[in-house]
């Protein structure tokens, strides 16, 4: 139990912290421009990308064989696609703020604080797996969090909350990491290869978000080469941050 609790602590605080200090920038900012944003959103993608295909999907594969991998990988594809059309859907939100960038934001905060719940699950089954594993998708799930404070706190401020409101919605939004956190420990802890369907599920919930919404809301923001470039920078960044750790 000492061990569930501490990697709960784990994922709750490094969510919070992640969307926190995005978040921070409402006190400092009205607006930001598209294109950093582009750049930082599209940094994050490639983190998280590297991550997922040079450490968690390869050490699935070493504990639980080719098959159980891909299975955790589609189940966690299908679950981001559910929660994406249950998004969607809510149109009593949309008819919520003061402004098209209120709304913007608050979709964002509910859109994260959902994806954050997977991003949670793959620190919990990555510690599971080793520690090392469940320190670097901690790391990079913290630095790619930031950025996803920023667009949610900034187009809050720019719509009427005020600074405080809009960084305590966005640091909240970190609270789910610490859930998933808890389950990722909890059900890895029955055999290593469910260990290895737990790892593939966060892989494909991971990948899927990259690029089912970090990727094509970076390039409606920006289709300049900065992006780009910030992608490519972002996986070479997450391949040295998996080899040194």
């Amino acid at each position: 139990m000492e061990h569930l609790l501490k990697v709960t602590f784990i994922g709750l605080v490094s969510g919070i912290i992640g969307t926190g200090t995005g978040g921070l920038m409402a006190f400092f900012v009205n607006k930001i421009s598209n294109r950093f944003i582009s750049f930082i959103l599209e940094f994050s993608a490639g983190l998280m990308t590297a991550v997922v295909c040079f450490e968690l999907i390869p050490e699935a594969f070493e504990l639980g064989g080719t098959w159980l991998t891909l299975l955790g990988v589609i189940l966690g594809v299908f679950l981001i696609i559910v929660i994406e059309d249950y998004i969607h859907k809510l149109d009593f939100i949309k008819s919520k703020g003061n402004s098209g960038l209120l709304r913007a934001g608050i979709l964002m905060s509910i859109g994260i604080a959902l994806h954050n719940f997977p991003e949670g699950f793959a620190v919990g089954s990555g510690f599971e797996a080793s520690v090392k594993l469940g320190v670097t998708i901690t790391l990079v799930i913290l630095i790619h969090d930031i950025p996803e404070g920023i667009a949610m706190a900034v187009p809050m401020k720019a719509g009427g909350f005020s600074k405080t409101k809009a960084f305590v919605i966005t640091a909240l939004s970190g609270v789910p990491m610490g859930l998933g956190a808890f389950l990722g420990a909890l059900f890895g802890e029955i055999s290593s290869e469910f260990i290895a369907v737990c790892l593939g599920f966060a892989g494909g919930a991971m990948l899927y978000i990259v690029y089912g919404e970090l990727v094509p809301e970076s390039k409606n923001l920006y289709r300049g080469r900065i992006s780009s470039i910030g992608n490519v920078i972002g996986i070479l960044c997450g391949i040295l941050v998996t080899l040194s750790s």
